[in-house]
Order: C-alpha cells, then sequence, then structure tokens
C-alpha cells in the first residue's frame, strides 16, 4: 500500500455555492473530477496531522463510491482519524452533531439536499467547520481558488474500506471509525425535549405519518418515532434510502410530498403529519387539512419554545433569510428579543450562534433549527412540533390559528421558475436593479413603494459584507415582493419570486393564499417583465 501522485488538470466551473459544490453525477464521475474538488478541500485545510475529520452522505447515488474516495485521499494528507457513518450514511444535521460532540476539526457531507438523485441526478459536496457549519466564504474561495491550479492530486492505493460494519480500522496509518449514523444525534434529541411527554402522547393514541422521501430521514425518523418514542411501526413512509429516492423528487413542499398531503387530506386523517427531504435538513409540517408554511414554523416554535426542556430558559434571538417572511419578527418583538434578517444560506447563521446572539433560525425553504447544531435540522422541527402538541394538548391548526388571532397572517408564498436560459435571468435581475432608484414612492396596484433595493448584509459579529442577495421592494403597509436567482439548480438558472402580505384581521385569515397574493403576482410580473423576458407563462413550482 503505498501514496499516489496522480497528474490532473483543473476542470472549470468547480467554484462551490451557499451549499458546496453540486452538479449532475456525470460529471462527478469524469475521471479525476471528485479527486480534484477534493484535493482542494485538503490543500486548504493544510497540514492535517492529528485531525479528526467526519465524513458521511445522504445515501444517493455514488454516495459510497465518492466516500471511498475521500478516505484514500484523506490518508494521503495524513488524516489521523475519520468517523464515517455506516454505510457511508450521515444526514446532514447528524454530521455537524458528530463533529460537535467528538471535537472534530470539520467534515465532508456528500448531498444535494432536495434535487433529485440517481444515476442521471445530481451530486454534491462540501465542507463544514469545526463549528459544525457550512465553510465560510473565505474557505470556499480557497478552495476554489485550489480547483483552478491543480496539477496533481494525492491518493493511496489500500483496498476498499467495509462500510458496513461498526468498527475501527487502519488505513494507510489513518484510523477509520465507522459509526452509529444515528446515535449520537438520537442522543442530543434526547436531551432537547421532552420525550417522556410525546411517548404519553403516543400511548394515548395520538396518529401520525412522517414521509421520509426514500431518503436519509427514514433510519433517524423510525429510530426515534417508533423506536425511542413507541410510534406504531408504520409511522414512517418511505423510509428506507434508496440511491434514486425511488423516483421522489424529495423536497418537502406540498407538490412534492403530495402522498403526505393526500394521507392529511382524507376524512381519516392520521393527528400529525410530516416530511424530510433528501439530506434530513428540511421539514414540512402538516395538520389534517393544513400545510404549515416555513415561515409561520419558525414563528410558532419562537412563540412556545419554552415547553421544550431544551429551550425552557427562553430564546437569546431569532435569525431568518431575507426572503423568508416576517412573521418571526413579530414574535421576537413580543419576546424583547432580537431578529437579525440574513443572505440566504446557513452560513450566515453560524456566526450568530457561535457569539451567542440567536438560539432559533429559519429559512423560507422549509428549513428550520437551532444552535443545537450548525445546520437546519429536519427531524428536529418535527420533534419541536411534537412537543408542543404533547405540552398543549393542541392540534397543528389551533396552534397556527391561535397564532394568527395573536399576531396577525403572513400570506406567503414562492413561485420558483427553473431551468430559466440563464442569460435571460441574468438581463431580468440587472433591468430590475437599474429601475430599483425610481420605484421608491411610487403607487403600483393597490400598494405604495417604501423600499426598493438589491440586500446588502453585513455580519454583526465580523463585519463581513454581502452584497447582491435579492431583490426587495416592500410597500408601505409591510408586503413584500422579492427577487432572487438561486444557486442550488444544476441546470440554467432558478428565478425565486417571494411574495409576502400581512393581514392583522382575523377575520382576513381564511382566504387562499394565491387569491391574496395575487394583486403582488401581477405587480412583481410587471416590474420586472418576467414573462416576457424568460419566456415563461407559468412558475415551474408553487409552495
Amino acid at each position: 500500500m503505498t501514496i499516489q501522485t496522480v497528474a490532473t488538470t483543473p476542470f472549470a466551473g468547480q467554484r462551490p455555492g451557499t451549499s458546496g459544490l453540486r452538479k449532475k453525477v456525470t460529471e462527478f464521475q469524469q475521471p479525476g473530477y471528485l479527486e480534484n474538488f477534493v484535493e482542494a478541500i485538503f490543500l486548504t485545510l493544510g497540514d492535517c496531522a492529528g485531525r479528526t475529520l467526519v465524513l458521511g452522505g445522504d445515501g444517493r447515488y455514488f454516495n459510497r463510491q465518492a466516500i471511498q474516495t475521500i478516505l484514500h485521499m484523506a490518508a494521503a494528507h495524513g488524516v489521523a482519524r475519520m468517523l464515517v457513518g455506516r454505510g457511508g450514511i450521515l444526514s446532514t444535521p447528524a454530521v455537524s452533531c458528530v463533529i460537535r460532540k467528538h471535537g472534530a476539526f470539520g467534515g465532508i457531507v456528500l448531498s444535494a439536499s432536495h434535487n433529485p438523485g440517481g444515476p442521471d441526478g445530481d451530486f454534491g459536496i462540501k465542507y463544514n467547520i469545526g463549528n459544525g457549519g457550512p465553510a465560510p466564504e473565505k474557505v470556499t474561495e480557497a478552495i476554489f481558488a485550489h480547483t483552478q491550479t491543480l496539477t496533481s492530486y494525492r491518493i493511496s492505493d489500500a483496498p476498499a474500506v467495509n462500510l458496513d460494519d461498526i468498527g475501527t480500522t487502519t488505513l494507510d496509518g489513518m484510523q477509520v471509525e465507522v459509526i452509529d449514523p444515528v446515535a449520537d444525534y438520537a442522543e442530543l434529541m434526547g436531551r432537547l425535549f421532552d420525550f417522556g411527554a410525546i411517548r404519553a402522547l403516543f400511548q394515548r393514541g395520538f396518529t401520525m405519518k412522517f414521509d421520509g422521501m426514500s431518503a436519509v430521514s427514514g433510519p433517524y425518523a423510525k429510530a426515534i418515532l417508533e423506536g425511542v418514542l413507541g410510534a406504531p411501526a408504520g409511522t414512517v413512509i418511505n423510509g428506507e434510502p434508496l440511491e434514486d429516492f425511488g423516483g421522489h423528487h424529495p423536497d418537502p413542499n406540498p407538490v412534492n410530498a403530495a402522498e403526505l398531503i393526500a394521507l392529511m387530506s382524507a376524512p381519516d386523517a392520521p393527528d400529525f403529519g410530516a416530511a424530510s427531504d433528501g439530506d434530513a435538513d428540511r421539514n414540512m409540517i402538516v395538520g389534517r387539512g393544513i400545510a404549515v408554511t416555513p415561515s409561520d414554523s419558525l414563528a410558532i416554535i419562537a412563540a412556545n419554545a419554552t415547553v421544550a426542556p431544551g429551550y425552557a430558559a427562553g430564546i437569546k434571538g431569532i435569525a431568518r433569510s431575507m426572503p423568508t417572511s416576517t412573521a418571526a419578527d413579530r414574535v421576537a418583538q413580543a419576546l424583547g428579543v432580537s431578529c437579525f434578517e440574513t443572505p440566504t444560506g446557513w452560513k450566515y447563521f453560524g456566526n450568530l450562534m457561535d457569539a451567542d446572539m440567536v438560539t432559533l433560525c429559519g429559512e423560507e425553504s422549509y428549513g428550520t433549527g437551532s444552535n443545537h447544531v450548525r445546520e437546519k435540522d429536519g427531524l428536529w422541527a418535527v420533534l419541536f412540533w411534537l412537543n408542543m402538541l404533547a405540552a398543549t394538548g393542541k392540534s397543528v391548526d389551533q396552534l397556527v390559528a391561535e397564532h394568527w388571532a395573536r399576531f396577525g397572517r403572513n400570506y406567503y408564498s414562492r413561485h420558483d421558475y427553473e431551468a430559466v436560459d440563464a442569460i435571460a435571468a441574468d438581463g431580468m435581475m440587472a433591468a430590475l436593479r437599474d429601475k430599483l432608484p425610481k420605484l421608491v414612492g411610487q403607487t403600483l396596484g393597490d400598494y405604495r413603494v417604501a423600499l426598493a433595493d438589491d440586500f446588502v448584509y453585513t455580519d454583526p459579529v465580523d463585519g463581513s459584507i454581502a452584497t447582491k442577495q435579492g431583490v426587495r421592494i416592500v410597500m408601505l403597509d409591510g408586503s413584500r415582493i422579492v427577487f432572487r436567482l438561486s444557486g442550488t439548480g444544476t441546470e440554467g438558472a432558478t428565478i425565486r419570486l417571494y411574495l409576502e402580505r400581512y393581514e392583522a384581521d382575523p377575520a382576513r385569515h381564511n382566504l387562499e393564499t394565491q387569491q391574496a397574493l395575487s394583486g403582488l403576482v401581477a405587480i412583481a410580473d410587471g416590474v420586472s417583465e418576467l414573462r416576457r423576458r424568460t419566456g415563461r407563462e407559468q412558475p415551474s413550482v408553487i409552495t
């Protein structure tokens, strides 16, 4: 067994986005493509002697092969110890948990999150730092810089590592410890939530369906919900991780989780429904006949946080991404804590949590979490809702209705235009930015514009500045239109249009969401010329 130095040349386009490097599986399968990016990670880390790293992924196609490659390259770079999930499996929040519990230097996550899997699907890789969160921009830019100048990579020629049995082996002097992917995470959840109360809830006949979407959350949900908490067998559906997610698009929203929505809309619907995504960091909460928006979920969790033992002392603050509705802002004001508005990307919450400025965080894209790890956490959010239901004795729709009655309702929706011609999308955004200075004070439909800008964020902890984070058009009554280009797709450009209308009057809290937002939809198209510039008459997905 020796360390090989393999000649290589750079690949174009290996700049990590907000969630690492995501490309088609076929791109990653090119000889040297994965190796180049991993080499760039290790060059950025520098001397790895004595360091422990964590490694795992969501089980999608190419996961096991990539795990072997990374292990053999880690050995070649002198890493002392690798903690890897059995079968190559670790959910994204579990990676963060393991990094933090074991004091690891960092970790490598293999996932394209909610993107489709399979031979023709997507694959992704990102590096998480020692706090358990995604690498900041200075690290990802250093990785990208290395990808542009590589002439070789180093890799061990040792035999493949057995990933299916828990235990420790040695690979060219590096200790490889295959761990139970669920154990550390389940232990942490048991400290945060009142498992006794939730267990009693199920014992009283409470019914639930959790849709694992044939992705990585299934083993975690089965172990905790059906195992530790005693939910009946069959509570978890689509609970076996599959390389192609069983053909599912593993994004937990009412469109892609149609099976769950149908179950929760039936006359004999369970009391509670939930779903998670490809790598288990997103969540959807569903009651009988009601899908809770992620923005409302964050706000409701914040308003009821003290029911969970891990948050009994109250919360320090809330952080939300800029496109997420302002529902959480009203809760923060009532609680007398700060609410921070950040760019999209969980890495922006890390500094705030490390500085103990916030406890809860959320994004409109079905991501909710807290300072227990440095990633959003799908099953954590589901357990928080179960804890609220157990503590209050109320149903999901009761909790939502009471929250709206107290704080008002933020009608909210996201319209995604996927695989748009990139030139057309960039042109639309550029033209929109040019219009911004003239929009303030204008009357658009039934609204008057109070603010129009391209969101700039100054980190209150380290002073770093992020620009061009999304175009905001804010009305005098607080209603908002936001445009943003997403960085999570692998084909063309994805335009995200976010729409928000605040309604204080409880008598008007039962409008159909798209009807309530129709005036803002018309204004958004008129200002942006989206249909004319992209040729798209309708969004690809509305959530």
